[in-house]
């Protein structure tokens, strides 16, 4: 039940999905709310250190969420061909586009050559800093790749629905249940 199976997703599997969804989407709500924050807001300086936090804490969640990958069977997908290749690329890009909010989220706030403080607990140097316009050039690209991992994020639960509502598949049902995959 923890790991995943030919027909299944498991425990890890389904809480390391649903966690890292729920925290991109809150880090990008917190992101875009951030924007508009102004230099007497009481939250100027706080918004950004919890954002750059728990961010390092989803790099981190992610890593391992790719190294569980990587070590556990996929389950089987449904759908014809076209569909299981779409998801698979689509899954790619997801992985692709939230590694690349990740590292340039990193290279902005270590582009003035400090380390990153993660709720005080422990700190991330500051390993490459000091590139021209390396907050600037970041910043765009973390802003664009955000807004790309939302849409694909989107895009990825409209695919489940349609799969779990029109064409009947126990796809949507495999990500919430465990148990379910083992009944097969």
């Amino acid at each position: 039940m923890w790991r995943n199976t030919q027909s299944g997703w498991g425990v890890v599997s389904i809480a390391l999905h649903w966690l890292s969804a729920l925290t991109i989407v809150g880090l990008f709500a917190l992101g875009w709310w951030m924007t508009d924050l102004g230099y007497y807001d009481t939250w100027y300086n706080q918004a950004p250190w919890v954002h750059r936090s728990i961010g390092i804490m989803l790099l981190i969640a992610t890593f391992a969420r790719l190294i569980w990958r990587l070590i556990q069977p996929t389950p089987h997908a449904e759908g014809n061909r076209f569909e299981r290749i779409a998801a698979h690329a689509g899954h790619i890009m997801l992985y692709v586009l939230l590694l690349l909010v990740l590292v340039s989220g990193y290279l902005i706030s270590t582009a003035n050559g400090r380390g990153i403080s993660v709720f005080d607990w422990f700190e991330v140097p500051a390993l490459l800093h000091g590139l021209p316009n390396q907050a600037s050039l970041a910043g765009d690209v973390h802003w664009y790749s955000a807004l790309a991992l939302i849409i694909l994020a989107v895009g990825h639960a409209i695919a489940a629905m349609k799969h779990h509502w029109w064409d009947r598949h126990a796809t949507l049902v495999r990500m919430v249940n465990p148990a379910h995959s083992r009944k097969r």
